[in-house]
């Protein structure tokens, strides 16, 4: 049965008509004249429209070999603009015209590969002027002249030869058109015009058999470059993006977990033991001797060494985030912060790890911005959930009452922010006119799966 399938599948195709002998009486003969009679008027319409887009490249080409070397380099740079502003407003409605003819001679999925473009005319500009499939279609549009122009000139040199010849026992009859030259041949009557009249049906079937080779040569052009993926199949390279994305995520936390429970269950524990027998030392020493100030020196170095591993601890991961979740850890993080923080979390419920995770460090890194870099008094966090269209959203908003004028481009944090929310599938935005306030608002999806890593 599969092999029938299989032997049907290739029999209903355009080549395999061409090879077989029952091409000229079945329907692909007459697809194929419809294919060729529609480019012939496509390719005019084009020809008529894009000649003034084209034109500047097509005479940079013709006037290389002269001598004008500054007019060569300028119609072909004025040829570049116009193609780069004004190819895009041909190329693209032809492409949507001859993906649909394309079905006459090679049926099949019609995907354009556009993206959806944002509401408004700068959105439809901007996403159409950067996508490769509109550069592929304006690739087409120059294609489309050259194949206008040699199917033009073949099929009308073999339909005027097929013509002429068929016509010519008609015009002998007169007497006044003889005699009649045909190349070599000098024709004085109609029997003399017989043998090239019956010439002409082999004309005709060149004619037939030329219009069905120019089809399928112009489909199979017309389709790499007109035809993107299926959208099944970007969905499919979405998701597998996603997941080595998430997986990606899911090891990076896990190492950094690591990392947190190393320093916190091994350094800082052994600094702890380190200054309790320093400060045991110093029980058998004398009181201000030179021995007790060196021990009480180095016991207070060991004590800065614990905060700042504690510190360090805490910016890796807090444990305050894994026991008691966002509110709480966002509350440590103002009781920290030497400008007033004033924390709003409505949050009925527990996130994901990597979702709080991601809000936590984007709050730090705001606070930590807002009195490292701004002259800010005041500083507002809000957190809640909300509905989206996959399942609920975590929306975290910092307000820090400064001058703003924050500008990503000048620094490394808010696009470390960025990244950092990017990866999770969220989004940031960043308002921060002069004369502030600077206001960062991130929605986070609570939907993210991720992967367990093997530990």
């Amino acid at each position: 049965m599969s092999s029938l399938n299989v032997s049907d599948a290739r029999t209903g195709t355009l080549p395999w008509a061409l090879a077989g002998p029952r091409y000229l009486i079945g329907s692909w003969v007459w697809r194929a004249l419809a294919y060729t009679l529609t480019t012939i008027m496509v390719g005019g319409v084009l020809m008529t429209v894009a000649f003034p887009v084209y034109a500047p490249l097509a005479a940079s080409v013709v006037m290389i070999e002269s001598r004008a070397v500054g007019d060569v380099i300028f119609l072909f740079l004025l040829g570049v603009v116009m193609v780069v502003c004004f190819g895009p407003l041909i190329a693209i409605p032809l492409g949507a015209v001859e993906r649909r003819r394309l079905r006459i001679v090679l049926p099949g999925p019609d995907h354009s590969g556009h993206r959806e473009p944002p509401a408004g005319l700068w959105g439809w500009f901007r996403t159409r002027y950067t996508e490769a499939a509109t550069w592929r279609e304006v690739a087409y549009a120059a294609v489309m002249l050259v194949l206008f122009v040699v199917t033009l000139t073949l099929v009308g040199f073999l339909f005027t030869t097929a013509l002429t010849l068929a016509a010519t026992p008609f015009i002998l009859q007169s007497p006044e058109e003889a005699p009649l030259s045909m190349g070599p041949f000098q024709l004085y009557s109609s029997m003399d015009a017989l043998p090239f009249a019956l010439a002409s049906p082999l004309f005709a079937i060149a004619l037939l058999y030329a219009c069905g080779l120019l089809s399928y040569g112009h489909g199979v052009v017309a389709r790499s470059l007109l035809v993107g993926p299926p959208k099944e199949e970007l969905y499919a390279e979405l998701g597998q993006v996603t997941e080595s994305r998430a997986r990606l995520v899911n090891a990076f936390e896990y190492e950094r977990r690591r990392i947190e429970r190393d320093l916190h269950d091994g350094a800082q524990q052994r600094l702890v033991a380190l200054s309790m027998d320093l400060g045991m030392a110093r029980v058998d020493l004398d009181e201000d001797s030179p021995a007790d100030r060196r021990v009480v020196a180095a016991q207070s170095k060991a004590d800065e060494l614990i905060d700042e591993i504690r510190e360090l601890v805490r910016g890796i991961h807090p444990r305050v985030l894994t026991d008691r979740g966002l509110p709480s850890a966002l509350a440590e993080l103002a009781d920290h912060c030497p400008v007033p923080v004033t924390v709003n979390a409505d949050l009925p419920r527990r996130q994901p790890p990597h979702v709080e995770g991601t809000a936590y460090f984007v709050v730090a890194e705001a606070l930590t911005n807002a009195y490292k870099h701004t002259e800010a008094n005041a500083v507002t966090v809000h957190a809640d959930l909300r509905e989206g269209p996959r399942g609920d959203v975590l929306r975290v908003e910092i307000t820090d009452y400064g001058p703003g004028g924050a500008d990503p481009s000048r620094g490394s944090g808010l696009t470390g922010m960025a990244d950092r929310v990017a990866v999770m599938g969220g989004t940031m935005d960043l308002s921060s006119p002069v004369g502030g306030p600077t206001r960062i608002r991130v929605e986070l999806p609570c939907t993210t799966e991720q992967p367990q890593t093997q530990r």
